[in-house]
């Protein structure tokens, strides 16, 4: 029987939901670009954008629940870092997590139709990777533009985990945590990965959850002492052989 409901699932999956997601995609992707022109790219990210990642969750089914909302304070800036191992990550943090966030991601994505443009008119920051210096240059400049209540999050591991383990951080965040004295969100996704594992189409009803830790004071810390605390926050957090 449960071999029967996994193959009429991905029946629904493949002739529903993954079109509708390309199809809804693009829509709120343009209505995201004129949103962000007409109202404010804050409306945008967090009214359109937030419809967005929670219907098609909604529609999945994904459940959600959110631990240590209460670490957020929505008049300070962060820098927010999460371990990645799945596309669903974005659809969680985007539409159960209650902070406008913007995100780093490769300039690949600006080549998206609809969603490119979206990104960028909400205030994504799109950065080289090949250059880090440039990165880091690029970043700098778009947290001159951004205000307080505003997050930017990072994945540090660089990549998706394929397995699921936690992989090393990269030093990127830290260092921008560092220089511009902004105090370190650590999340911890659970979940996602048996949703959607990364690298697969194959998509599976199930429950995800995100876990904010307390902030990461950078005062007096360099950014290889921001990287381990952090790391260790998101690992605390983890199943047992994760981390």
């Amino acid at each position: 029987m449960k071999t029967v409901l996994s193959w009429l699932y991905q029946v629904y999956a493949w002739l529903f939901l993954i079109p509708f997601t390309l199809v809804w995609s693009f829509l709120c992707g343009w209505a995201a670009v004129l949103t962000a022109m007409l109202i404010s790219p804050a409306f945008a990210s967090t009214r359109v954008g937030g419809a967005w990642a929670r219907v098609i969750g909604w529609l999945t089914p994904m459940l959600v629940s959110v631990e240590g909302a209460e670490h957020i304070d929505p008049r300070q800036a962060y820098v927010v870092v999460s371990n990645h191992a799945s596309q669903y990550d974005i659809l969680l943090v985007y539409g159960w997590l209650d902070l406008d966030l913007r995100w780093v991601m490769k300039q690949e994505l600006r080549k998206l139709p609809g969603i490119g443009a979206a990104c960028e008119k909400v205030g994504h920051i799109i950065v080289d990777r090949s250059d880090p210096e440039a990165a880091r240059q690029t970043i700098n400049d778009a947290l001159e533009r951004i205000g307080d209540g505003v997050g930017i999050l990072f994945f540090p591991e660089g990549t998706r985990s394929l397995d699921g383990r936690l992989r090393p951080f990269k030093k990127g965040a830290f260092r921008i945590a560092e220089q511009q004295q902004l105090p370190i969100l650590p999340l911890t996704l659970l979940g996602t990965r048996d949703i959607m594992p990364s690298r697969s189409l194959f998509i599976t009803p199930g429950r995800a959850k995100i876990v904010v830790h307390p902030p990461i004071d950078p005062a007096g810390k360099d950014a290889m002492t921001l990287m381990r605390a952090s790391r260790d926050a998101v690992a605390s957090a983890l199943p047992e052989g994760a981390a």
